[in-house]
């Protein structure tokens, strides 16, 4: 295999690529990433170091058709798994004309210069948030109509669609997977579960959306990377393939379990005003993975937990090294505005 994955610099795609070099150590892994804020080449320096000629990095924008037809063609690309994405819901509502660029029109540049440079597969990788929110019950399954509710879910449900026509248009062999929430090492500390760590190893105050108690289906990153493997492997064309956990929590509970693991006290616990169109609930249903792909979590909800609060407490000069000024400006204005 001579793979591409775009955005490998990032939380999950960083964890692929590792996945990928330890199972399958031919194949060649190029990777494209733009190197925005949350993209961090450092968290490959071990892959790099280790696989030699087996990967190469290439510093570009998946918007770029020159760039991106390049490495199509030079590297003779067969298949390209698309991670690369503005990701932070945050970050949209304050301003979503990047995900518009790289969410939606990367995403069709990635697909177009896929399909004339006849690479054999597209993996598309989305997100639960496509789907919108849910009552107290019911999962969300693949058939689920599309309802965005933040301009992030947006422009990714956009990106299915798009995903979508070219397949049905051209008979391009595109597999769309969609997974809830992810957690592990490399997630960049803008996200929830990095973010409390981060504040919680200081003493400093967490901030809590609303009361607490929106749900989300919670996935230790191994398991993804597992996912989208299989829907790269085994996966049918034209297909969309749910992946979750099986870890419904509170956004309060996993916090208390933040707070827990690092020994501090619920005192600092802050409860801010609610974030605008806040989903109150994603539960994922992914029998098709299981029964088309054998997919299936392997990491409990506390077992991911306590592996991922480990590798940040011995990796703490990777969490300075990514804790830019830019970042910090960014959340603390935010949660002010809030408070």
């Amino acid at each position: 295999m001579r793979l591409l994955v775009t955005g490998g610099c990032g939380f999950i795609g960083a964890n692929f690529l590792y996945a990928m070099r330890q199972r399958h150590p031919d194949w060649l892994l190029v990777n494209l990433d733009k190197l925005t804020y949350a993209g961090n080449p450092g968290s490959l320096r071990a892959l790099e170091n280790e696989a030699g000629d087996r990967y190469v990095f290439a510093h570009g924008d998946i918007c770029d058709r020159k760039c991106v037809t390049a490495i199509l063609n030079d590297h003779k690309i067969n298949a390209v798994v698309n991670f690369a994405a503005e990701s932070h819901v945050d970050r949209s509502i304050d301003d979503p004309s990047p995900f518009v660029v790289t969410n939606v029109l990367g995403a069709q540049n990635i697909l177009d210069c896929a399909r004339r440079a006849k690479v054999g597969r597209v993996v598309h990788v989305s997100t639960d948030e496509v789907y919108g929110s849910l009552g107290p019950t019911g999962q969300f399954h693949e058939s689920t109509p599309l309802a965005p509710n933040s301009p992030y879910s947006a422009s990714k449900a956009g990106a299915d669609l798009l995903a979508r026509a070219c397949h049905e248009t051209y008979g391009q062999d595109i597999v769309v997977t969609r997974c809830s929430n992810n957690y592990g090492p490399f997630q960049f500390p803008e996200k929830l579960i990095p973010l409390m760590y981060a504040k919680a190893t200081k003493g400093e105050s967490l901030p809590v959306y609303g009361d607490g108690q929106n749900v989300r289906d919670w996935i230790f990153v191994d398991d993804h990377c597992r996912g989208v493997e299989l829907a790269l492997l085994k996966g049918r064309a034209g297909a969309v393939y749910n992946f979750g956990g099986a870890s419904e929590m509170k956004n309060i509970d996993v916090v208390r379990t933040i707070l827990r693991l690092t020994g501090q006290d619920e005192n600092l616990i802050r409860f801010v005003a609610d974030r605008p169109g806040h989903d109150k609930r994603y539960a994922m249903n992914f029998d098709l993975a299981a029964k088309e792909l054998g997919f299936a979590p392997s990491v409990s909800f506390a077992q991911g937990m306590e592996r991922t609060i480990a590798w940040y407490q011995a990796n703490s000069v990777w969490l300075d090294e990514v804790q830019s000024g830019a970042y910090l400006t960014f959340m603390d204005r935010w949660y002010k505005e809030r408070t």
